[in-house]
């Protein structure tokens, strides 16, 4: 399934008729990704969603940290148009979980593993790394789980 492929593409021509500098720039980007993860060595020429949603989620990590160091160079242009390409990425992510709804699939993963305390954050994260995979960042969960061992332990 492509499906994020073939949206992006038609995006793109539709981002075209309507002058979208930035948007086009931006999924112009996203579909050279794809592109180059599609014909990478050792594919077989597809794009799953969910590599999609991995690339995607790459790129806003990206953009927003170029962004952090455009705004720390005193070149706030710079941070605006990293910035609006990545609300552009955004779009084609699946909806980012709340705090309370990360705590609760945190507890969660807590509870399965049995763990007591800090010193079980490598059983919690690997767990609720995958589980939790594509609907938040990586730092967010690590932050939720350290937070939460340490009020047990």
């Amino acid at each position: 399934m492509e499906i994020l492929f073939d949206q992006i593409s038609a995006d793109i021509k539709t981002a075209m008729l309507a002058r979208e500098k930035v948007a086009l720039e931006a999924l112009r980007g996203i579909k050279k990704e794809f592109l180059e993860a599609k014909t990478a060595k050792g594919g077989d020429g597809t794009l799953s969603d969910e590599q999609a949603v991995k690339i995607l989620h790459k790129m806003l990590k990206q953009r927003k940290e170029s962004a952090q160091i455009y705004a720390a160079q005193g070149r706030p242009d710079l941070a605006g148009n990293e910035l609006a390409e990545a609300a552009v990425i955004e779009r084609y992510l699946p909806a980012q979980l709340s705090d309370a709804e990360l705590e609760e699939a945190v507890r969660a993963v807590i509870a399965q593993v049995g763990a007591r305390g800090p010193q079980d954050m490598g059983k919690v994260m690997g767990i609720a790394s995958k589980q939790l995979a594509g609907k938040t960042e990586g730092r967010l969960i690590s932050e939720k789980v350290k937070s939460l061992l340490a009020a047990m332990g």
